[in-house]
């Protein structure tokens, strides 16, 4: 039975139906798929899986879709098809296959239909519609990642943070932050690959108010990333707030940055790095930071 979810526009559906009507199949999406078709797939589709992924039949179904995402991105010709057969709906195995296959095609034109299933009342499908929505891409992936920050489901969650973080949508760090107050620690590390100067220090000034670890884990990103994303003046604030935590877990976190110190990188941030390293090293007792007051 075929049907168009409430969610999807009415006008996409007529002419769906409409092309169908007369013999037609929808337009295959522009960029990606042009793209695709002008340097030639290198695992092109069988001719029958276009039928097959019609044909309504479960193992049919499957089959195809295997194939698809053994092509990768090659399958992107597949990739409409697929998009219609998650709108009109299907068992919930073939649904969590459609989604893989489609992240794993990567074409932006998925993830309008990956966003009303990062929604779904199904956990599992949530998650898998996540982890889609990050090789995907585009804004309105963006979107629904950012919603997917608030999900009720740690997974969906942390996928989602990891998955902006990915995608370099820096429009998304204020949401990141308030994720990152609400136990997604994974928020941390996303923040890291985004922040701005400002938003950096903001970072780092949570030290103290959520585990060392995590805010850390942010903080590596930062300093690792280059000079025209973060200014040296930012990531030396950043290693003088560590150096004062003063303990034996903040001795280790700069010993880390400093053995991964790119060997072009800034020569004043790798002294601060270094002077921080034998500060911390020196100080009396290295206390652990959960002994902290």
């Amino acid at each position: 039975m075929t049907r168009c979810l409430g969610w999807v526009v009415l006008s996409a559906c007529t002419l769906v139906g409409s092309a169908r009507a007369y013999g037609q199949e929808p337009s295959e999406p522009q960029g990606a798929a042009g793209a695709a078709r002008a340097n030639g797939p290198k695992a092109p589709l069988s001719a029958g899986v276009a039928k097959r992924l019609r044909s309504g039949d479960a193992a049919l179904i499957k089959g195809a879709l295997d194939e698809v995402r053994t092509s990768g991105k090659a399958g992107v010709a597949a990739a409409p098809t697929i998009i219609d057969l998650l709108r009109q709906g299907m068992s919930t195995a073939l649904t969590q296959a459609a989604i893989e296959t489609l992240g794993d095609v990567e074409n932006e034109s998925a993830s309008e239909v990956l966003g009303w299933y990062s929604r779904h009342r199904s956990v599992e499908l949530r998650r898998s519609a996540v982890e889609a929505l990050a090789k995907t891409r585009g804004p309105v992936a963006v979107r629904a990642l950012r919603s997917a920050l608030s999900d009720s489901d740690a997974a969906v969650r942390g996928f989602a943070a990891t998955a902006l973080g990915s995608t370099k949508a820096k429009d998304s760090v204020p949401d990141l932050f308030t994720a990152l107050d609400h136990n997604v620690p994974e928020a941390s590390a996303a923040i890291g690959e985004l922040c701005s100067d400002n938003d950096c220090q903001r970072l780092a000034a949570r030290m103290g108010s959520i585990p060392f670890d995590i805010v850390t884990s942010g903080l590596e990103e930062v300093l690792l990333r280059p000079t025209s994303e973060v200014s040296d003046n930012a990531k030396i604030d950043v290693v003088e707030r560590v150096r004062g935590v003063a303990t034996a877990e903040a001795n280790r976190f700069l010993k880390g940055v400093q053995k991964r110190w790119p060997a072009r990188g800034s020569p004043r941030v790798k002294q601060s790095i270094d002077q921080a390293v034998t500060a911390t090293s020196a100080a009396s007792g290295l206390r652990r930071t959960e002994d902290s007051p």
